[in-house]
């Protein structure tokens, strides 16, 4: 099975039930899932069409399509433009809490890896000003990396830090996390103000996340602080949605 050749493991769905009450479309959907989990259908295989599926099990096209659309829901198939119906990469869940990509990723057993896109002292826009409380057009450290996850493209992660921290080198950020850095720097992050939402990709953000190029994205935007009370970072990131989730806990009060 390869990423480049459509795959079906007919020998899943020899022995499907055609008579009996168990509809057809929910026996395939559900061993392709205990497939996935197994791995005997690894992550970023492609699966044959839904012609061909029809063709190859004797069912029609509707079944086919109502079994793997089941998939697409759990966010265990994706389908791309250009590629067809893909198994994910396996998705990061990460729980909103003071933690950075990298560390979620080491955590969970994925490689991170990253590529340095910008790295530059710029004059302060009115927002970022605005987010770490230094005035307009001050010096500010921009950073804008691309992060990998086993080699897969999962998020861009765009920072703006003080201008004491712009000593920070590319080298340093290709290497290891942003809050690792700041904590072998002395710096703790206490508490920090956090939007999750929704949108669509612009820009050059569809090419570097290998999606569509107004594909959805999830973006997160973050102020975080120090034990001080000093803002230490303003970051807007995005994730691909099929990679990634974010998790938390409610109670009730």
């Amino acid at each position: 099975m390869t990423e480049t050749t459509g795959v079906w493991p007919e020998e899943l769905f020899h022995d499907l039930d055609r008579t009996g009450p168990i509809p057809l479309y929910f026996q395939i959907s559900s061993r392709l899932i205990e497939a996935i989990h197994s791995g005997a259908i690894p992550a970023g295989a492609r699966l044959e069409n839904e012609i061909a599926i029809s063709q190859r099990l004797g069912l029609s096209r509707p079944t086919v399509r109502r079994a793997i659309q089941e998939l697409v829901d759990r966010g265990l198939l994706v389908r791309r433009r250009g590629i067809g119906t893909q198994v994910v990469q396996g998705q990061v869940t990460r729980p909103v809490e003071l933690t950075s990509l990298f560390e979620d990723l080491q955590s969970s057993k994925h490689a991170p890896g990253t590529t340095v896109l910008t790295h530059e002292v710029i004059p302060a826009t009115d927002t970022a000003a605005a987010r770490l409380g230094v005035p307009a057009g001050a010096d500010v450290l921009h950073i804008r990396r691309r992060r990998t996850s086993d080699g897969t493209p999962m998020a861009i992660l765009e920072n703006y830090l003080p201008a004491d921290l712009a000593d920070i080198t590319r080298e340093q950020l290709e290497e290891r996390g942003l809050y690792q850095l700041l904590r072998s720097r002395g710096t703790t992050i206490r508490v920090a103000n956090q939007k999750i939402g929704a949108r669509r990709a612009h820009d050059d953000e569809g090419r570097l996340l290998d999606i569509d190029r107004n594909g959805p994205v999830l973006q997160m935007e973050r102020v975080a602080f120090d034990n001080s009370g000093r803002a230490i970072e303003y970051g807007v990131h995005i994730y691909r949605p099929d990679l990634y989730s974010f998790e938390t806990t409610l109670v009730a009060r």
